[in-house]
């Protein structure tokens, strides 16, 4: 613990402390290494005052900071002194205290921290805060023996209303007028004269008394109620715009002009508004209801030069506006998207609703077929398979703001604005904007389960396991056994299942317990197979093969098997996530079956991978097992068989069916292994 010591009131700690008259003193009677000096208006409840320096910073006199300065009072000083001062960023709050503080009459102190305090290496100074309207008004602080003002704004006060010093003339609208406005009191005495909406003169006065000299003022403006009674419309198109009209029109309000929309707000505004003479004019778009909309509204005074901006529920970048239109027409020109306009003002409490969103009930597997087939007549449309709540607000500002909203992790219900039609060939990721920020888990209806076995000897053991691991899931859950053929296989599962896609589980297939079974596909890329990787324990390979498949129902029963793989034959995607393991190898028949069938497919893969490669080289090594020198024969009878028959397809299409793959096992190993 180092000297404690002190200049002037005692400070609150519970510590031996000194009172000294200044800091040389305290180092002449400073016994220890470091010594502190400590001020009485600093909060050391939460200060470790055994803190010490680094050893590098130790020959400095450190300053700590308080909430509003870099010197609060309390330094740690090296006992044989120090040339330099080091400002920490330690922070120690300093207590409220108004001694040095004058409170001038009406104003509301509610708020203000009378913890402020100068820097103390200002010279003195008679500290001017200041109030909502002027630098002067508000609370000083004088630091003893000051003369000169220094004004600060690190807190303003609010001033009471008072009709004090105010005239008022007949036939204005003194509704809403702000009479706490009060002059600068650093400016000579003026006669401040206050305009209305259309002159600088004619407003409320304010005199300070002996003033002779008339000052004009823009800070508040005296205004009618209606600042504007003439409205563009501008349409999108959408069924509602005759309705709005009616809207508009029975407010009282005059539609001027009705303008389509043209690809963004920014030329449209800049096309319809640049021969308008009218100050002030109403922009309305007609995706809005205006039902419960007040045209009322005006801007805040000093405001009245402003781009004001309505929000469209909850978006910010809403569809109404209200615009000065000489200003507007002014900036504009150099504005090259309106985000940019530099006098905009958001008016964020009084929202404008749009539009219920036109919905189109979707009952495909993917979404993309049925955007293209809509002709749309609103800018925004949800394609959903369900009814749905709580759908954002899209910012139809310019095209990348009117972004493609998938809702959920697999697109069962997504907002596309007409815009993106004319960019999808195959996807919806052809649309270059798309905002997944407001997607939801565990909102699209679960995969079904589709357990497909035919005599396989531990197909019974993995069923009991899937149906184990699945018992929390909410998927439905079906066996299918016996179907001869792996074409006729899928096809019957498929027909069996009520969902768009269908986890595909092989019996061979012991399911990852940790596969989360909420996952969804994306419905807003084409029509395709997912296949999921499997481990293989013969070969130590981790890739589609024998790995879960979630099988779309459509494709499924489209295809006709013309290829050497049922799944590869359609558009498909490989999902990186471990389905399982593939005990394929069980018994002499399946090993040999599983790595004839596949080591056919890698042959026939002519695109030169590296991968393909790796894994033929795999299946064709052994793990000295009985059942691995199985699976590594059927790998080396799948090479023979190719190069005999030259690759010929429809030669190696007839690994398809089982019966012939039993046969020709059995003509090749004779009775001894009868499959």
């Amino acid at each position: 613990m180092f000297d404690i010591f002190y200049i002037g009131n005692k400070p609150t700690v519970n510590l031996v402390t000194m009172q000294v008259s200044s800091i040389e003193e305290a180092l002449v009677l400073c016994r220890t290494k470091f010594c502190w000096i400590l001020h009485y208006l600093c909060d050391y409840s939460g200060f470790d005052l055994l803190w010490e320096p680094k050893p590098w910073e130790a020959h400095y006199q450190h300053a700590f900071k308080s909430q509003w300065q870099q010197d609060s009072g309390t330094y740690l000083i090296p006992k044989k002194g120090a040339s330099e001062i080091y400002y920490n960023e330690i922070c120690i709050n300093r207590f409220e205290d108004k001694t040095n503080w004058e409170i001038p009459d009406g104003i509301d102190i509610t708020g203000f921290d009378f913890s402020w305090h100068p820097d103390l290496l200002d010279d003195p100074f008679i500290y001017q805060f200041g109030t909502q309207w002027q630098k002067t008004g508000g609370p000083k602080y004088t630091v003893p023996a000051a003369i000169t003002a220094k004004y600060v704004r690190d807190q303003v006060v609010t001033v009471h209303p008072s009709m004090e010093n105010w005239e008022i003339p007949d036939g204005i609208d003194i509704d809403g007028f702000d009479f706490s406005w009060h002059p600068d009191g650093s400016e000579p005495p003026y006669i401040y004269q206050f305009g209305t909406q259309w002159q600088k003169t004619g407003g409320p006065k304010y005199t300070v008394p002996d003033a002779k000299t008339t000052k004009y003022t823009s800070q508040v403006v005296v205004e009618n109620i209606n600042v504007a009674t003439e409205v563009y419309l501008i349409d999108h198109g959408n069924p509602e715009t005759e309705n709005v009209i009616g809207q508009l029109e029975s407010k009282g309000l005059t539609i001027k002009k009705k303008a389509r929309f043209i690809s963004s707000y920014h030329g449209t505004l800049k096309r319809i508004l640049s021969l308008e003479t009218n100050e002030f004019v109403w922009v309305c778009s007609s995706v809005c209801d205006y039902s419960d909309f007040d045209f009322s509204w005006h801007p805040e005074k000093w405001q009245g030069t402003m781009f004001h901006v309505f929000p469209s529920n909850e978006q910010k970048f809403g569809d109404t506006f209200l615009i000065n239109t000489s200003s507007f027409n002014t900036r504009i020109r150099s504005t090259e998207i309106l985000e940019w306009y530099d006098t905009l003002n958001f008016v964020s409490d009084i929202p404008v609703k749009r539009w219920g969103i036109e919905t189109v009930n979707v009952r495909d597997d993917s979404i993309v077929d049925n955007v293209l087939a809509h002709t749309f007549t609103s800018p925004l449309v949800l394609f959903s398979n369900k009814d749905v709540e709580d759908i954002p607000t899209v910012n139809l500002w310019r095209e990348k703001t009117r972004t493609v909203v998938p809702l959920s992790n697999g697109a069962n219900s997504t907002v596309v604005p007409r815009d993106a039609k004319n960019h999808i060939i195959a996807q919806l990721y052809d649309y270059p904007f798309i905002d997944k920020t407001h997607r939801k888990d565990n909102i699209d209806d679960p995969l079904d389960i589709l357990f497909i076995s035919n005599g396989e000897s531990n197909a019974d053991e993995h069923w009991d396991h899937l149906l184990t691991v699945t018992k929390n899931a909410p998927n439905r859950v079906i066996r299918i056994d016996g179907v001869k053929g792996r074409a006729e296989a899928y096809q019957t599962a498929s027909t069996a299942s009520n969902t768009a896609w269908a986890f595909n589980v092989f019996a061979k297939l012991k399911v990852n317990p940790e596969f989360d079974w909420s996952w969804q596909p994306d419905r807003m890329q084409e029509s395709k197979h997912y296949i999921f990787n499997a481990k293989n324990p013969i070969t130590g390979l981790e890739y589609g093969h024998m790995g879960m498949i979630a099988y779309n129902k459509k494709l499924v029963l489209k295809n006709k098997a013309e290829g050497l793989d049922f799944t590869l034959d359609q558009e498909h995607e490989v999902v990186p996530l471990l389905s399982g393991i593939a005990y394929y190898a069980n018994d002499i028949g399946t090993a040999w079956r599983s790595a004839f069938r596949e080591v056919l497919k890698l042959k026939d893969d002519d695109s030169g991978n590296v991968e393909t490669e790796y894994r033929l080289s795999k299946w064709l090594s052994s793990n000295n097992t009985e059942l691995g020198i199985w699976s590594q024969r059927g790998a080396e009878d799948a090479v023979e068989y190719y190069e005999a028959v030259d690759g010929n397809f429809e030669k190696l299409k007839l690994s398809y069916e089982w019966d012939w793959l039993n046969d020709y096992f059995n003509e090749k190993y004779g009775e001894e292994h009868v499959l």
